[in-house]
């Protein structure tokens, strides 16, 4: 039998904003002088030297060149000590050989306000990069181990690596500028015209060979990434949530705090609707009714009656869905198991021959294996519920519970070893 071997995901609704670029020089707040991003270094020891600015906790600003750029427009309007503490050095000194350095921090709250809306925008950018990567489909890469090509979507050749090479860099939907981190990674794994890398991407040791290198890696089961190396730390979502914390500070941060805020006020809370995805198409409806309706209407398929008709309570209805999404999702019609190359060919076939409108028997759906779900974001599965004319008085209370394999209770009563202890 055909198995699943990761998650699949239905598809969501991507967001249509883009993100923002920025220049990859960022100006001095004083003077003309400009610096790569990457050279900020650089751009803070020209204020501190020339320009006696200091800037507490640079590394929390989310975004330098938008932080710069806000001061460099306020220091004009105002003096820079309405803005900044003064501290004074070599104060035992002569006061000609005293100096007076700028300390501009989230002490004060402008400065605050800023950092902190910096970090929502940046979160935002970040946010709706990771959903367009999501539904890419122009994505061209090469496995870092077998050289093979692989098109379409991220997400397909990160699964092949961690299915077929052990190395898992985490779920696509955790990960964001997956291109750039690949190329990173790359870049470590092969020998440089410039310089020899050969770097083992866990224990991060060089080697003077590609040969001995995945050799390491095999033998020693280094192939994961060191997740001290906070050169990746960029690539992860979980990164960019909270201001001013890493990955590792979100994770070690003790939910027992969450307890003295019960009475906080929850009013600012946002609930957004979670689309259903249709069983047989990529129709979504944000109400089950909508989707249901949908079904009935495009394919023939009517559930509330097929869950009316076959008494189907909560267990099997889960059950049913997942069935039908895994036969889908192989290409196979789920009443003649005929297998088609697209999908469109196989829905084409279902609704002609109305084998979409009536289950196969009951034993081919209804089993343990499809407990669990084909698709692990199915908002389908969290709306079903049991039909309420299936059971009747009689049977509301004193329901023994038994497993699902036990096919004849009164046989299994007559011959319980609990009828020799009575």
């Amino acid at each position: 039998t055909e198995c699943i071997l990761e998650p699949l995901s239905l598809p969501e609704s991507p967001g249509d904003a883009p993100a923002v670029e920025s220049s990859p020089y960022v100006p001095c707040i004083f003077c003309k002088e400009c610096y790569l991003i990457a050279e900020q270094s650089q751009l803070l020891k020209h204020m501190i030297i020339e320009h006696k600015l200091v800037i507490a906790d640079v590394k929390l600003v989310a975004d330098l060149r938008r932080y710069i750029l806000y001061w460099k427009r306020r220091f004009a309007e105002q003096p820079i000590t309405d803005f900044c503490s003064v501290i004074r050095t070599n104060t035992e000194a002569p006061l000609e050989e005293q100096d007076n350095f700028f300390l501009l921090c989230d002490v004060l709250p402008e400065d605050r306000l800023l950092r902190e809306q910096l970090q929502q925008k940046r979160l935002r950018e970040i946010l709706e990069q990771q959903q367009r990567e999501r539904y890419d489909t122009s994505f061209h890469g090469i496995c870092m181990f077998c050289d093979q090509e692989f098109t379409g979507n991220r997400s397909v050749l990160l699964n092949h690596m961690a299915r077929e090479h052990a190395f898992n860099i985490g779920l696509p939907d955790n990960i964001v500028n997956c291109c750039e981190f690949l190329a990173v990674l790359q870049e470590k794994l092969d020998k440089q015209v410039v310089f020899c890398s050969l770097q083992c991407l866990y224990c991060e040791k060089v080697f003077r060979d590609k040969n001995t290198l995945k050799d390491h890696m095999r033998k020693k089961q280094h192939r994961r990434i060191n997740a001290k190396n906070k050169e990746y730390d960029k690539f992860y979502i979980i990164n960019y949530l909270e201001f001013g914390k890493s990955w590792e500070e979100v994770q070690s941060e003790d939910d027992r705090e969450l307890l003295d805020n019960l009475e906080e006020d929850w009013s600012d809370w946002e609930e957004h609707p979670v689309c259903a995805v249709c069983l047989f198409c990529e129709q979504q409806a944000d109400t089950t009714e909508k989707l249901y309706l949908h079904m009935q209407k495009s394919h023939g398929f009517d559930f509330p009656k097929i869950k009316s008709d076959h008494g189907l309570n909560f267990y099997q209805q889960v059950k049913l869905l997942n069935f039908i999404r895994r036969e889908i999702h192989h290409g196979r019609c789920y009443n003649c198991q005929e297998k088609f190359q697209s999908k469109g060919g196989l829905i084409s076939h279902m609704e002609e021959t109305k084998h979409i409108t009536f289950l196969p028997a009951r034993s081919t759906w209804d089993q343990p294996q499809y407990y669990f779900p084909t698709y692990e974001n199915d908002t389908l599965l969290c709306t079903l519920s049991d039909s309420e004319d299936l059971m009747t008085e009689d049977q509301s209370e004193d329901v023994p519970v038994v497993s699902e394999d036990i096919s004849n209770l009164k046989a299994l009563k007559q011959s319980s070893v609990l009828n020799q202890l009575l």
